[in-house]
């Protein structure tokens, strides 16, 4: 039997069945299981074996998950941030501290990008590191926060085709990870039935400074990131239909937008060069991307991201911005 409009059912008043829910919360999660990955690899394997770290036990691996929260999880959370505040305005949350949260945490998890806050060459954490990860913490509490709260926006409803191509390239991005998983997790792949013997893991090979290191270390690496950014943006993409037509919207879209181009580019940077470069298949190395820098690879990468954009992501949410005009003249 059909409820009384009069009487909001249990999902909408958040009674003792409530749930949190939305995109936010399946962000947090992915990277929540990765910072604890981090903290259990750096606290039990040997630094010798890992990457630009020092130290060992515990203080080494919540040193590592620290920087971690600095680079790549404040970049994500910046998106994170902004959408769960759009949530909570249209809740009629308090908004005299909602703003204000806000806009610390998208400074503070800005501050990664300020020379000197993360170096790639020595990666221990620093009294710095600290800045970023309170923005990063601001956000998880307003994406909690806005969580429990039933959206006044419908999400972006993805075609058939849309819905098979993000699946996809999840899929393809999840395939790439794998060795990077392993190492995550503080394991090589070599010996590993059906996958260890197609891909470098293990062998030793001669780094840049002129040190030995397998193929994939163990522990953390740049090009997992660039997949769970990447990830990250194909979560985010349909809550954007939640925000208000509006000049934020078209920004907030955008970056989100050039995250999945960065997240793609920097896992495929660093996939050719462990499997295809260390293997002898190639000479040839893709550009880094890792570092903003004026470059012909991060002007591309711009652009790509930008048609991108323009092509699908903006379109997308025009269409469903028109879409539900019609629905409220019918």
């Amino acid at each position: 039997m059909t409820q009384p409009a009069s009487q909001p059912n249990q999902r909408q008043r958040g009674g003792a069945h409530a749930r949190p829910r939305g995109a936010v919360v399946y962000v947090w999660v992915l990277w929540t299981v990765v910072a604890v990955a981090i903290v259990v690899t750096y606290a039990r394997i040997p630094a010798a074996d890992l990457y630009h770290t020092s130290g060992g036990g515990l203080s080494a691996g919540f040193g590592r998950a620290l920087v971690f929260l600095n680079f790549p999880v404040s970049l994500v959370m910046i998106a994170v941030a902004i959408l769960a505040a759009e949530r909570l305005r249209a809740a009629d949350v308090v908004w005299r501290w909602v703003g204000p949260a806000t806009g610390a945490a998208i400074v503070l998890c800005a501050t990664t990008a300020v020379p000197g806050v993360v170096d790639e060459n020595d990666l221990d954490a620093r009294p710095i590191n600290a800045l970023p990860a309170i923005g990063v913490a601001l956000a998880g509490l307003l994406a909690w926060a806005a969580a429990w709260r039933p959206a006044q926006r419908s999400p972006i409803v993805l075609s058939p085709g849309q819905r098979s191509v993000r699946a996809v390239v999840g899929a393809a991005l999840a395939i790439v990870a794998i060795p990077w998983i392993a190492a995550e997790l503080g394991f090589y792949l070599s010996g590993l039935p059906l996958i260890g013997d197609h891909v470098l893991s293990d062998e030793l090979r001669i780094e840049p400074d002129g040190s030995t290191l397998a193929a994939v270390h163990l522990g953390h690496h740049h090009g997992l990131d660039g997949v769970l950014i990447a990830l990250s943006a194909l979560l985010l993409w349909p809550e954007l239909g939640r925000m208000r037509p509006h000049a934020a919207r078209a920004a907030v879209s955008l970056y989100v937008t050039l995250l999945f181009t960065y997240g793609v580019a920097n896992a495929a940077e660093d996939a050719w060069l462990e499997q295809l470069v260390k293997r002898g298949t190639t000479a040839w190395e893709f550009p880094s991307v890792l570092r903003p820098e004026a470059s012909l690879a991060w002007l591309g990468m711009l652009a790509g991201g930008v048609a991108l954009w323009l092509l699908v992501v903006r379109r997308s949410i025009i269409w469903q911005e028109r879409s539900g005009n019609r629905r409220a003249q019918a």
